[in-house]
């Protein structure tokens, strides 16, 4: 393997920390023992550069892996080896229970298919965990041929065990040391690496998506979902790299077994684990009828209660699975919570409490090349990392800093801040001031992933989740800007959300030689003077419909603008024409408002589309074909059409349906068309 830049750093950074991931790869699906339990190994033998050792080191772990993971068929074996030698070492999967009937805790190994070893009340007691659902470890099995002997003597104990996790309290301390030599995107990159992916490979959206898979980790009571097509990975995170999640796999979930027994007192796998994940959440379902309402009742507050004892805990919830069909059909017919089963799929009180829906569609279904061969940070190493970031905050650190839009709730706000808190946990473990671009991407995110919860509520028909606009402003003076969903809106689709300032959707009417059209105007405002059109060539009519616009600008400064002097700054224009219409005639009032909007700073009200010519004179051309501009608008999905007020008598001849779909907004001149598109 080639060192590259990353691996280098890495290196000089996390020296005993870090593993080359083609060795981990090399043992998965030799050993039946998740890819921690491999690190694990490797990160004590292998964690360093020198070939040699590396060498040696792999012929141990292969060696140990040999010797103490048990396939199928050498059970037996196993067996013989601790009566001869009276005991054994193996790797596996550690479960106990208590046997009521002895008044003594039995241990089950899975892969001995032995299910009453003895173990001490003691050992029981250091390590809860293998009392719900278990954890990997390195198990010393002892036999005793005297109590073999005995009447349903139980010969086999486990004499010791060591958890396959790190313990280390200062590794969050190293971590944070470690990442100052990264920047940003290196740090982002690395963390891809340290999970198995080369992100190389991926897509700036796939790393973001997969960064998302890492928030609840991160972040105490993290409630998501991710439903996407097959084999893209969805359950690997949470099944093989961190000892501290646990994957239900699809079918019944035990009310006793997630929360509490209240036979035994017992307490479930969200006080023992930091994450618990629902595999295939479609065939999931509680075995009591109030199922849906205790976890319910968890993920708003984290606690549930047993009898008169309120418990507290700190697990998230999250819910995994797959779409049978792509996610515009999905859409078309239903909506994105639809592959979740009956009694969860419309429950809106249950998507409220979701903090987070990931995107799963767009992250590649798996294959060789997305899997990396350079080196990563050694899985419980990483995982200890990361519990222990769950205790320290990120959001009030940077609450400042950020202004959330009226149009989020208060579970909206909350969920947003611990997305936001999470994301920021990940790219800055330590204390390091949070750059402005890192706390913007992490704020659109979080934004977009409550969002896409949001529309999934409106659309199953709730009326108090109609306002799904949600915005932010980073600073006081800083623009208000609109996060969407992507799979929601095109970039030729005419959305609800207002664009960013300087966008303008517009009609041209048209002519002899050219059908009425649509086109967005974007311009950006910057140093200088006069107006530049992008475009190139620049169609002479569009030429001629931006130099009207200037000029007017300039001329009536002061009604429109205020005290903005428009000459002090110069303005970056582009033409985007989404029909068959090319020329940009007729587009004078459209790019009017397109350089108002850009100066102000300001969006636009979404939804909103404007037709109407200016002439140079400040006045404002007839429309001669209003209901064809009218119908154009409602096809291309817009909320409302703003026209000069001389239509209005035209107008009279809309039919029902599109009168019925769309809002028409008359404009008398310049600033009275300003004023009504604004967004408020």
């Amino acid at each position: 393997m080639t060192l590259d830049t990353l691996d280098q750093l890495a290196a000089a950074s996390f020296e005993g920390y870090i593993v080359r991931k083609d060795l981990a790869k090399t043992f998965k699906g030799q050993y039946p023992v998740p890819t921690y339990v491999g690190e694990f190994l490797l990160g004590r033998y292998c964690a360093g550069t020198d070939e040699l050792e590396i060498r040696e080191g792999l012929e141990i772990v292969q060696r140990m892996m040999s010797e103490r993971t048990v396939r199928a068929g050498t059970q037996e074996l196993f067996k013989a080896r601790a009566r001869e030698r009276g005991s054994v070492k193996l790797i596996d999967l550690v479960t106990a229970r208590l046997d009521a009937k002895t008044d003594a805790y039995l241990v089950d190994l899975p892969s001995l298919q032995i299910r009453d070893v003895r173990i001490t009340p003691e050992l029981v007691q250091e390590h809860e965990r293998m009392l719900t659902g278990g954890f990997y470890a390195e198990i010393d099995l002892e036999y005793d041929a005297r109590i073999a002997a005995e009447k349903n003597g139980r010969p086999f104990g486990v004499a010791s065990l060591r958890p396959i996790q790190l313990s280390k309290r200062a590794a969050l301390q190293e971590m944070a040391a470690g990442r100052q030599t990264f920047t940003t995107a290196q740090w982002k990159d690395f963390l891809l690496r340290s999970v198995g992916f080369e992100p190389g490979a991926l897509t700036e959206r796939a790393k973001d998506v997969l960064l998302l898979r890492m928030v609840p980790f991160v972040e105490r009571n993290y409630n998501a979902v991710e439903l996407g097509p097959r084999g893209t990975g969805k359950s690997h995170l949470y099944q093989q790299v961190s000892p501290y999640s646990h994957l239900v796999s699809g079918g019944k979930a035990s009310v006793a077994r997630m929360f509490v027994n209240n036979a035994s007192g017992q307490r479930g796998l969200v006080t023992q684990y930091d994450v618990v994940c629902f595999d295939e959440v479609s065939g999931v379902s509680f075995d009591q009828k109030d199922g849906v309402n205790i976890m319910k009742g968890y993920m708003e507050s984290g606690e549930f209660s047993r009898g008169r004892e309120s418990i507290r805990a700190d697990g998230g919830v999250i819910m995994v699975g797959n779409f049978d069909v792509d996610v515009a059909h999905q859409q078309r017919v239903g909506h994105l919570f639809g592959p979740m089963p009956p009694e969860m799929r419309d429950d809106t009180a249950l998507m409220d409490r979701i903090h987070a829906y990931l995107p799963g569609w767009d992250v590649p279904k798996l294959h060789a090349g997305l899997f990396t061969d350079h080196f990563g940070l050694v899985s419980d190493f990483l995982a200890e990392c990361w519990h222990q970031l769950r205790f320290e905050a990120r959001w009030t650190r940077v609450a400042h800093r950020v202004r959330l839009g009226g149009a989020l709730s208060g579970r909206d706000t909350t969920a947003v801040q611990r997305t936001v808190s999470g994301l920021l946990k990940l790219i800055s473990p330590g204390d390091d001031e949070i750059e402005d671009a890192d706390l913007d991407w992490a704020v659109r995110l979080a934004l977009e992933v409550r969002r896409r919860v949001k529309e999934q509520q409106k659309r199953i028909g709730s009326a108090e989740f109609r306002n799904t606009h949600f915005s932010y402003q980073l600073g006081e003076d800083a623009v208000e800007q609109f996060v969407t969903t992507p799979e929601l809106q095109s970039d030729d689709a005419i959305g609800t959300d207002p664009l960013p300032p300087g966008q303008v959707w517009a009609l041209g009417s048209g002519g002899a030689d050219e059908h009425a059209g649509l086109y967005r105007i974007d311009v950006n405002e910057g140093p200088g003077s006069g107006v530049r059109v992008l475009n190139n060539p620049v169609p002479r009519p569009f030429q001629e419909s931006i130099r009207f616009a200037e000029q007017n600008l300039y001329a009536q400064a002061r009604t429109l603008v205020g005290e903005r002097d428009p000459r002090q700054h110069e303005y970056s224009v582009q033409l985007r024409a989404f029909d068959s219409a090319r020329s940009g005639a007729g587009l004078g009032l459209a790019s009017l408002l397109a350089l108002c909007s850009a100066l102000l700073g300001r969006s636009l009200r979404g939804g909103l589309i404007t037709a109407g010519h200016l002439n140079l004179g400040g006045g404002i051309d007839p429309v001669h074909n209003a209901v064809d501009l009218a119908e154009l608008a409602a096809e291309k999905r817009a909320a409302a059409l703003l026209m000069p007020i001389s239509a209005r008598k035209q107008l009279n001849d809309l039919s029902d349906d599109v009168a019925a779909r769309l809002t028409i907004l008359y404009y008398t001149d310049a600033r009275d068309a300003l004023l009504k598109a604004l967004h408020e």
